[in-house]
């Protein structure tokens, strides 16, 4: 398996290793700046994936699916990666330090439609941050001829934004109002 597929492996496991060790520092330790320090080095993680897979292309390496997969993994960990901090931060500290309870709206009201724009809203900009990354290494990085893989991946882009309009926002439209939710810490969250 290639280097980089490890590395892309590695991100992830030491983004929810800093995530937890963050939040622990923060509330179970009552290290709120260090907690915050170590949340704040969440996005160095993807600094350093940036930076293998381009150093991987300008090095000789060809163009491929990891390639693609990186551009992708980091679209998603920018555009959604404070989101998901703050949603783990609000359970962790209802949890075990006394903060009120997370709210979640009821299906097909207004603020739980509003909130799949808003989710759509990011996966826009993770495409788009994936799309700039695959251009970016097409133009610069890719030796001429080995692109068509990273053409793929851009033709991919398009398809997940299309595929989560349809399964979010659109579905969302047609959804029947139910009552709102308040979600007990260890309760499984549907949506």
């Amino acid at each position: 398996m290639d280097l980089l597929v490890y590395l892309i492996i590695g991100c992830e496991i030491g983004f929810w290793v800093l995530l937890a060790a963050g939040l622990c520092t923060r509330y179970l330790l009552h290290r709120k700046r260090l907690g915050l320090a170590l949340l704040a080095c969440v996005p160095l993680l993807d600094v350093v994936l940036l930076a293998a897979a381009g150093a991987d292309l300008a090095r000789g390496g060809t163009a491929g699916s990891v390639h693609g997969l990186a551009a992708f993994y980091l679209g998603f960990s920018v555009a959604f990666g404070h989101t998901l901090i703050r949603w783990a931060d609000v359970r962790f500290a209802h949890r075990f330090a006394g903060g009120p309870a997370p709210v979640k709206p009821a299906k097909g009201t207004a603020p739980y439609r509003r909130g799949l724009w808003i989710e759509y809203g990011r996966v826009l900009i993770a495409m788009s941050i994936a799309v700039a990354v695959l251009l970016a290494m097409i133009a610069f990085l890719a030796a001429p001829g080995e692109t068509g893989e990273l053409w793929d991946w851009v033709k991919r882009a398009g398809l997940v934004a299309g595929i989560w309009l349809v399964a979010g926002p659109v579905y969302g439209m047609f959804e029947q109002p139910g009552e709102t939710r308040t979600v007990q810490p260890g309760a499984p969250i549907r949506r």
